[in-house]
Formats: structure tokens, C-alpha cells, sequence
């Protein structure tokens, strides 16, 4: 990979990315209808459109491309108890390999090296730390134990218990892979009635995996933005996507990336003088901010995201700092949803870079 695009053209401070917002504007449910939801379409200076998700084919251009993260959520929360009983909440960040994970622990005093931790039907070592992470070992594979015992993992802005119903509609119907502890939330505002409506408009579609960990939920603890350290997650580039996005770009097609988790994947695949997406499979800590200047990714389809969040800051870089308070202060006004289950955005590309001058990579 090469080395990365400048990050920020000045200092800029988490202040800056702050906004009020009304608490019965987040969205604890979902919409009745995926593609039932509210889509706002921001234009320079600062026109603002309110549309529905549903009209999103007859705004892309027949030889657009459409890039979802096809990463799948895992019931990553587990409710257990140490040897000596005290209670222990664990959320998986990472599956390492069939018995391996790594794991948030909330606990009241840490967990020795060499314990076990006992859950309802299955038991995990612990093995040590790694970072603000624990490493496990699981006595049966780690899927498996989640899928038998785990709760979904609903971000903490939807405080209410995980239901039954949470377990399909915080998920994309494309999901096929599974690893994330969080949906790529712009995704489910897909149906199949939307996907033929796309497929009628000669919308191409393409795939990429990227894994949202729980570092997703964390928040910026810096005054300076630029201090702040990613968390690192897992993506995977098929080659066939790496080859449709290169006919996109041949054919004058535009990327369109269905949330934050496919343009960050892009974006950390890009490589070369010539911008182009490498295929493979890799790790990405790559944090974009007000600066940052986009390789691939021409449009992009998004949620609202929370204040002083490194989501809201990517926006930010996406389509300018002024144009998104803009649109923030509009949603608000409009009682539009946010978050995970709310509306969404559709934004054009404000901060491109010419290929031959690239030169990024976190």
C-alpha cells in the first residue's frame, strides 16, 4: 500500500463536530419498511432535498456502481460469571479463529490470566490482554456458542433490550459473512423491492467485506482530532469487485458506497499511482477527516451519525464541514431519525483527488 492522502489541512478540535440533538429524534425502532425510510440530498451552496429512500434508483445513473459491505452482525454480546461469581458482560470485538476471540469485559475487578469464564451452556479462558481487549479461548467454536447463547448487539443509544425481531432488521438482507458486533446501518434501508427497482435502472451492484468491531462504539476522548487512534478492523476486496469498479470508472460510471464501512474499505484498498482498488484481504485503522482527499468513492449513502463521532467527522471530509451542519441542522428541524434505525443521506464527493497525485494509506 502506498503511504496515505494528508488526513487535515489545519488543526481542527472535537468541538467542531458537536450538535444538539433532541432525544425522541433517535430512532429506537425500525422503520415499518426498509426502503420506507426518509432520504435528505444536500447540494452546494446549501439546497437541501427531502426525499424517500425508494426514489434512490431514479437518482443514480444507469452505469452507476452500488458497493455494500456484505459483513454480517454476530450475536456478540455474552451474560456470564467468574470462579468466584462476581457477573461478567462481555462484547466480542474480533472472532480470531474457531476458538479465539477477542473481547470487551465489563466486570468489577479484572479476570486473572489462566481463569474461566462460565457463560449459560459454554466456558472461555481467559488468556491474557491485549490492549483495552481480552483474549479468550472458547471451549466450543465461538460462532457457534454466539448463535446458541449471545444477544444482539444493539448500539448504547438504543437503550431497550434486544427483541427477537432485532435479530433480522439489525441485519442487511445481503449479509453473508459473518464478524461485526455492529450493522453497516446505511445497508438496511435495502429491500428486494429496492434491488429490483436498481436492477431495472441498470444500477450495477458489487460487495466488499469489512468486519465493524466494537471499537465502532467508542467514543473520541482527544480535544484534537487528530490525536485520536483508530481501531483497527479486518476487510476483504473480491477481485471481482476490484474488476467492477475498474469498468465503472471506464465507462464513466460513478462508486456509490452504501455506508461508511465501504468507503473506508475502498479507500484503505486503493493503491498505485492511478488510485485503483487492489483486491485482498487486509487490516485498515484509516481515519478520514476534513482533508482528506477521496480516491474512489464518488457518492455516498449514509445514516446520521452521532455528535463528536469519527462517522461525523468522515461526512465531514466527504462533503464539507459547512454543508453537513447545514444538513444536520435541517434533519433536526425536519424531525427526521437518526442513528442506527433513523434515515438517511445521499452525498456527493466534495474533496476529490486527481489519481496521479494520491498518496495515502493508514
Amino acid at each position: 500500500m502506498a503511504p496515505a492522502p494528508p488526513l487535515q489541512s489545519r488543526p481542527m478540535q472535537l468541538s467542531e463536530f458537536d450538535f444538539h440533538l433532541p432525544d425522541d429524534l433517535i430512532a429506537r425502532e425500525p422503520a415499518a419498511e426498509r426502503s420506507g425510510s426518509r432520504l435528505l440530498i444536500p447540494h452546494m451552496p446549501a439546497r437541501i432535498e427531502d426525499r424517500r429512500f425508494s426514489d434512490l434508483p431514479a437518482l443514480l445513473v444507469p452505469g452507476d456502481l452500488i458497493v455494500f459491505n456484505d459483513s454480517r452482525v454476530i450475536r456478540a454480546r455474552l451474560l456470564g460469571r467468574k470462579p468466584t461469581g462476581g457477573s461478567v458482560e462481555a462484547l466480542i470485538e474480533r472472532v480470531m479463529d474457531d476458538h479465539h476471540a477477542l473481547a470487551q469485559m465489563r466486570m468489577s475487578k479484572p479476570a486473572a490470566p489462566g481463569s474461566v469464564i462460565q457463560w449459560q451452556r459454554a466456558t472461555a479462558q481467559v488468556l491474557g490482554r491485549e490492549g483495552e481487549f481480552w483474549r479468550l479461548r472458547f471451549d466450543r467454536p465461538v460462532l457457534e456458542v454466539l448463535d446458541d447463547e449471545g444477544e444482539v448487539p444493539l448500539p448504547p443509544y438504543i437503550d431497550r433490550a434486544p427483541r427477537s425481531d432485532d435479530d433480522s432488521r439489525y441485519q442487511t438482507v445481503y449479509a453473508r459473512h459473518p464478524g461485526s458486533v455492529a450493522a453497516p446501518t446505511a445497508g438496511l434501508h435495502f429491500d428486494d423491492t429496492l434491488f429490483a427497482a436498481l436492477d431495472a435502472r441498470g444500477i450495477k451492484r458489487a460487495f466488499v467485506t469489512l468486519h465493524v468491531g466494537a471499537g465502532t462504539f467508542q467514543p473520541v476522548r482527544v480535544s484534537n482530532i487528530h490525536e485520536h487512534r483508530m481501531h483497527t478492523e479486518t476487510y476483504v476486496v473480491p477481485t471481482d469487485t476490484a474488476a467492477a469498479i475498474r469498468a465503472t470508472r471506464e465507462r464513466g460510471g460513478r462508486v456509490v458506497a452504501v455506508g461508511t464501512t465501504s468507503l473506508r474499505t475502498l479507500e484503505s484498498a486503493t493503491t498505485g499511482e492511478h488510485g485503483e482498488v487492489a483486491a485482498g484481504a487486509s487490516d485498515t485503522a484509516l481515519f478520514i477527516t476534513p482533508g482528506y482527499r477521496f480516491r474512489v468513492v464518488d457518492a455516498l449513502i449514509t445514516n446520521f451519525h452521532l455528535p463528536r463521532s469519527t462517522l461525523l467527522m468522515l461526512v465531514s471530509a466527504f462533503a464539507g464541514l459547512d454543508l453537513i451542519r447545514a444538513a444536520y441542522a435541517h434533519a433536526i428541524a425536519e424531525r427526521y431519525r437518526f442513528f442506527s434505525y433513523g434515515d438517511a443521506m445521499l452525498l456527493t464527493c466534495t474533496a476529490r483527488d486527481s489519481p496521479t497525485t494520491a498518496t495515502t494509506h493508514a
